[in-house]
């Protein structure tokens, strides 16, 4: 780190803050844990290294509680003759790196049945490795909402991202594994280049990395610099619209869930879209306000283009095609891109920035909750029918009525229809932040994409319930599984009872 001034060994000499630091910390000492365990376990006994990796995953989400109400900062260098943070435990932080590790959490939890059933299928996924890569990636993700420098910032993202490449093609002898991969790892790594050479124009324009500093220096910059800076804030936030599935930065996403094991696939629709939001909230409403004119017109566009794509998209699914759930979810993921993508446009308008940004923090709470229940219903389906069609979950409530009904529940919650109340306040609170903003055109088409998107969540939905071909298959309930699509129907109950608790943590004083 560069100071303006030679700084004093005193200067230099720092206390750290263990307990705002703590969340991202157990989850990488936890993934190193895992690591050197894997090493000394025979495989008979690798089934210990997941439930290691849950216990981690839940320290590191408790270890949040402390902070709640005693939001502090840390690593603050002081660099003559202004200060600056690189780290910061603000409101904003804590419901990202809440949602981070509750999901990455939830994660595990499917993982644990995903693993036994591929070694008793002879098609066994490497443990070890596996929650590694896992644990790694969700340090990564609860680092970057804390992130206060541009560096820092690519830094959280990269570690976020590089483990997530791995475990999408983790499955040996697969091709479409390894496909998903590649197309997700060239195209991450094409716009992670391009965020970097933002990055520099931003450097070069202002001499700082550090948020608050950029903005400060990006009022003042005239005439050549302008252009210079214009393009670095647009270059920057290529590489966070990709992190989002923004259309036209969307194209890896349905081919990727596809061919990732299916709790991989949840854990990108939600912990990767958190650390692409999180990302563009901090780029944009920290660092570049000044240049609102530029990026509120493009965000605009994107939300409107990213919701009316995935909603079409999903809406030519074919029910009886392989693996159509997860291409509908993954197309929907898009959709509710769109919709999250509304408020931050909004902010660019809006006289109070932070309220827009809550919004988007209503819905992703929202949104993570039921998606992530979604999918693990359709991990439940996936063990008797591996294909996963849409049409595979017919008749469903014959045979296990309750997986039928918290799936419905969770399909109508993204639909935005009762009784899934907390997915229609989510919608409302996206909605009414774009009319706030003086938007109306993009509340309209929201409100256009929302209908589109019934016919296809209600299409699934009234599947579940008709006259099963045949048979009803049998479905077998592991303990994890039932753990974490319990947890996520009791959250999106509770939610749709009281949606002011997600109101209480995002209403006001994001950021420090």
């Amino acid at each position: 780190m560069i100071a303006v001034a030679a700084p004093s060994v005193a200067s230099l000499v720092q206390s750290v803050d263990w307990v705002a630091i703590a969340p991202p910390v157990i989850a990488a000492v936890v993934a190193l844990v895992v690591l050197v365990a894997d090493l000394f376990l025979g495989e008979a006994r690798k089934a210990v290294l997941g439930w290691i990796s849950v216990a981690g995953l839940a320290a590191a989400a408790l270890a949040l509680i402390p902070l709640i109400g005693d939001e502090r900062s840390t690593f603050c260098l002081k660099n003559a003759p202004y200060d600056a943070c690189s780290f910061t435990a603000d409101r904003f932080t804590l419901v990202v790196q809440f949602l981070v590790l509750a999901g990455a959490l939830l994660t595990a939890l499917l993982s644990i049945s995903t693993l036994k059933d591929a070694k008793n299928a002879n098609t066994p996924l490497p443990e070890g490795e596996y929650w590694f890569l896992l644990l790694s990636s969700a340090a990564g993700a609860a680092l970057l909402p804390a992130s206060r420098d541009l560096a820092t910032l690519v830094v959280a993202l990269e570690v976020a991202s590089l483990p997530a490449f791995a475990l999408v093609g983790l499955k040996q002898g697969d091709r479409r594994s390894s496909d998903a991969a590649l197309k997700f790892f060239l195209s991450s790594v094409t716009a992670t280049a391009v965020t970097l050479l933002g990055v520099s124009f931003v450097y070069a324009t202002t001499g700082s990395l550090h948020l608050t500093r950029v903005a400060a220096q990006l009022t003042h910059v005239d005439g050549q610099l302008h252009t210079l800076a214009q393009a670095g804030v647009a270059l920057t936030l290529v590489g966070f619209a990709f992190k989002t599935a923004a259309v036209p930065f969307h194209f890896w996403v349905p081919d990727t869930y596809v061919g990732a094991p299916l709790p991989i696939a949840a854990y990108l629709s939600v912990i990767g879209k958190a650390v692409g939001f999180s990302g563009l909230i901090l780029v944009t409403v920290v660092a570049f306000p000044s240049y609102a004119d530029v990026w509120g017109p493009a965000l605009a566009a994107l939300a409107a283009l990213t919701m009316t794509v995935g909603n079409v998209a999903a809406l030519r699914q074919q029910a009886t095609r392989a693996y159509s759930a997860v291409r509908l979810l993954a197309w929907s993921s898009v959709g509710q891109a769109g919709y999250l993508l509304v408020p931050i446009a909004a902010a660019a308008y809006s006289d109070d920035p932070q309220k827009s940004i809550g919004s988007t923090l209503a819905y992703a709470l929202m949104y993570a909750a039921v998606n992530l229940g979604a999918f693990a219903v359709a991990a439940l389906v996936a063990r008797t029918k591996p294909l996963n069609r849409v049409s595979d979950y017919r008749g469903l409530y014959a045979s296990r009525p309750l997986a039928a009904l918290v799936l419905g529940f969770f399909l109508l919650c993204l639909a935005g229809l009762p009784p899934g109340i907390i997915g229609l306040f989510a919608k409302v609170t996206v909605f009414s932040a774009a009319v706030d903003a003086g938007l109306g055109w993009l509340a309209v088409v929201m409100a256009v994409n929302v209908v589109i998107a019934l016919y296809y969540y209600l299409q699934w939905t009234a599947t579940l319930f008709r006259a099963p071909e045949g048979e009803p298959a049998a479905y077998r309930f592991p303990a994890p599984l039932t753990a974490a699509i319990a947890l996520t129907a009791v959250i999106g109950v509770a939610l749709s009872g009281a949606p002011q608790l997600i109101l209480h943590f995002v209403d006001s004083g994001l950021f420090s």
